[in-house]
């Protein structure tokens, strides 16, 4: 006989990006009971421009779940069907949307949100871009109860794991996707249980994860070599880097760092027939660029169509850094 604390719950879902579609499939195929997934509306995408479900809606569908798509959870209406729904906990993953204290409070055990960092570090919308672009060495998922304030509650799991070399934005996220997808049933199955052990997150070491804004893919060749690796890895796929070449752009998409440049070549030159460019420390050989319009080439394919001469000068001289 199954003991009370260990009944299925009454779960909602509420994501929309696919970093949370793993984490919804493991919930499915659990023993508890999905009984609403919540996702962001439906948007043009594509060519056509048509509607398209989000990621999470679409699984969702596919799996037979019910899904609404409210614009907003400030509404009365909305606000109140939620709370008809008789849920013991929601799960959030990559929604989108702020959850008013009339949702936080409405499950019967909170909301629990899975974030792409080891809290307090990485606070915000953009965890793992910004872990890439500090060069930290690790990052994780952690599992915490949420609060009104930003990624603030008290943290119920969390996992890490190494940041690979050559990780970029797009491999570490479907990485750390697994990874939470690995870790939620088993918190689930203990705040059902009455096992779980919330422990407040440390005040020491806490960063935020500001939103990546386009403007931020320009390269800035006065930067280390080193760090415009990283800006290349972890603005991959969006927003991408770019950089100015005579009164065009050329979009880079894969560089490697090279320990040294030539002494008293400026920021910005290029050094060789390789595509190498000069930085503020060493220099960033460019390994995938594509111009606009066209698709991305090997350097050595760019350079047949496209000659860059030795000496030419990459970027604004004058623009502000990154």
């Amino acid at each position: 006989m199954v003991r009370a604390s260990e009944q299925a719950l009454r779960l909602v879902f509420m994501g929309t990006a696919a970093f949370a579609v793993p984490s919804l499939l493991a919930l499915a195929a659990g023993r508890h009971a999905l009984v609403a997934v919540y996702s962001q509306p439906a948007r043009p995408a594509g060519r056509g421009l048509a509607a398209r479900p989000s990621p999470v809606a679409h699984a969702a569908l596919r799996l037979g779940l019910p899904v609404r798509c409210p614009a907003s959870l400030r509404d009365p209406d909305t606000q109140a069907a939620f709370a008809a729904l008789n849920a013991d906990l929601a799960v959030v993953a990559a929604y989108g949307l702020i959850l008013p204290c009339s949702i936080l409070d409405a499950p019967r055990l909170g909301c629990i949100n899975l974030h792409a960092s080891l809290l307090p570090r990485w606070r915000g919308a953009a965890p793992i871009q910004r872990a890439l672009l500090a060069g930290d060495r690790e990052t994780g998922v952690t599992i915490f109860q949420i609060e009104p304030s930003l990624d603030t509650g008290p943290i119920l799991a969390s996992r890490s794991i190494p940041i690979a070399l050559g990780s970029t934005a797009t491999s570490l996220h479907d990485e750390l996707a697994e990874v939470a997808a690995g870790m939620v049933v088993a918190a689930v199955d203990d705040l059902a249980a009455g096992r779980a052990r919330p422990v407040p997150q440390p005040e020491a070491g806490v960063t935020y994860a500001a939103k990546i804004e386009k403007a931020e893919g320009r390269l800035d060749w006065r930067r280390p070599a080193v760090a415009l690796e990283r800006q290349l890895r972890a603005l991959h796929p969006w927003p991408g880097c770019w950089t100015e070449i005579g009164d065009g752009t050329l979009r880079v998409l894969a560089g490697r760092a090279l320990p040294d440049r030539v002494p008293g070549r400026p920021p910005g030159e290029v050094l060789d027939e390789r595509l190498t460019v000069a930085c503020g420390e060493g220099c960033l050989e460019l390994t995938l660029v594509q111009r606009p319009g066209g698709r991305p080439l090997p350097a050595d394919a760019f350079l047949r169509g496209f000659p860059v001469p030795v000496g030419t000068r990459l970027g604004r001289p004058c623009h502000a850094t990154s």
